[in-house]
């Protein structure tokens, strides 16, 4: 008997049980994260302000240098993506080795570069004659493990391609078991102080690395996967990387810009703009994590050559970034004066901080519909346009954001400029989604 087409209304519990099923796990991923460096504070908090000052300097080096190569995870699980549609497992973890294979070689680069310059990188973040011993330290102890953090970032792509999202969750979470374990052993219990802190750090995430290739190895062998690397198939990663690593750059300047105007503006107000940018990145961790979701749907879906199935799982996951939108702005608006007493008691930086929130909050619908196509259009290859339309939205958003300060503005006003910036996001992505040549079907874009 011939199976009946699913119903309009069949297919959208498809598409919601599949995007639950990828989102919730990756954003318990996602937020398992920066927990890393919060464990590292509150232990290396209690041996003097000196040492935290440290942290905080080689802490920012650490996650600019890794959050930069973040197109390891999304490259790969958009091409690995594709060939689990098309059917080709073997293939799929093939192009997910090249990926690792890749985060190795780029990982050796980066010691090569930190380890000699760290003094001079810290010198050049402005570190104090207190501070900076400390944040040497822990910078050169903590490079270590930058290979084994490209790893993990790539190896999370593979399986969010193979559409697990569940196990890079366990990971993250024994991770930052073991890291807050050891690092409250060996800064206190063997007294190793700060550089404690840094190996504590650097064990846990090659232990995070180590499980992810067992993963991987075990999932290469059962399908029969070579491990070797693949000189064609390590350039063909970085190639698809390098559209995505413009696009990082140029959403880093966007927030560097930020905080540099901000800080022109004055003490309260780069105060109340820390605080507000670091609510405006948790609440991106909610989105991104339907985004990751939907990366690794629609690579699926056309590398299948399913163009109708494509179309609508990138409409049903915009409604459900409309209404993640909808609901975290509200929250905002609501819970502003709630949680602004856990941030700070300065009147100075309460008021500030109260009006930019409100800002914030309005803004999240077309935040959530701007991470959703972001990846959409990632999940189907499209790096290339991204990173041109990331490109041109820096080139509007610096003008004006440099201008605040002269034309006399404030936080507020700043932040409107955020939201133009958001908005002209909203626009270039809407517009190549709509247009349809993101449509690209097949094992290989």
């Amino acid at each position: 008997m011939t199976q009946a087409p699913a119903t309009p209304r069949r297919t959208v519990r498809r598409h919601d049980r599949e995007i639950i099923a990828l989102a919730l796990p990756a954003f318990g991923a996602l937020v398992a994260e920066p927990l890393f460096v919060m464990a590292d504070s509150a232990v290396i908090g209690h041996l003097g302000t000196p040492q935290l000052a440290g942290l905080g300097i080689a802490a920012a080096l650490l996650t600019t240098a890794v959050s930069v190569f973040v197109f390891l995870a999304y490259a790969t699980t958009a091409a690995v993506a594709r060939r689990v549609g098309a059917g080709d497992l073997p293939a799929a973890i093939r192009q997910g080795m090249d990926g690792i294979w890749l985060a190795l070689l780029l990982g050796a680069v980066v010691i090569a570069a930190v380890l000699p310059g760290a003094p001079w990188l810290v010198e050049a973040f402005g570190a104090s004659g207190t501070a900076a011993p400390y944040a040497t330290t822990y910078l050169r102890i903590s490079a270590l493990g930058i290979p084994a953090m490209l790893v993990v970032l790539a190896a999370t792509g593979v399986l969010r391609g193979l559409q697990d999202t569940r196990t890079p969750l366990y990971v993250a979470i024994g991770g930052f078991s073991l890291n807050a374990a050891l690092n409250i052993g060996l800064v206190y219990g063997a007294g190793l102080g700060i550089a404690g802190s840094a190996w504590g750090t650097v064990i846990a995430q090659c232990g995070m690395a180590a499980v992810y290739l067992i993963v991987v190895v075990r999932g290469a062998r059962r399908h029969g996967a070579s491990l070797r690397p693949d000189a064609a198939g390590i350039r063909a990663s970085a190639q698809a990387g390098v559209p995505l690593l413009v696009r990082t750059l140029s959403l880093r300047a966007v927030l560097m810009i930020a905080t540099a105007v901000a800080a022109r503006l004055g003490d309260a107000e780069v105060a109340a703009h820390q605080i507000v940018l670091t609510l405006w990145s948790l609440l991106a961790f909610a989105l991104d994590a339907i985004a990751i979701a939907g990366q690794a749907i629609i690579g699926r879906y056309l590398g299948a050559g399913d163009r109708d199935g494509a179309r609508a799982a990138c409409r049903r996951m915009v409604q459900w970034g409309i209404a993640a939108g909808l609901v975290l702005g509200l929250l905002v608006a609501f819970a502003r004066p709630l949680f602004i007493p856990l941030f700070t008691s300065d009147p100075a930086v309460e008021g500030p901080l109260l009006a930019t929130l409100l800002v914030v909050a309005v803004t999240q619908p077309v935040s959530g519909v701007v991470f959703i196509l972001d990846g959409v259009l990632m999940g189907a290859g499209d790096g290339p346009y991204l990173a041109r339309a990331m490109v041109v939205t820096l080139a509007l958003f610096a003008p004006v954001a440099l201008a605040v300060p002269a034309l006399g503005g404030g936080l507020v006003t700043l932040w409107w400029a955020m939201t133009l910036m958001m908005t002209v996001r909203l626009l270039t992505l809407w517009l190549r989604t709509r247009s349809g040549r993101w449509i690209v079907t097949g094992a290989s874009r």
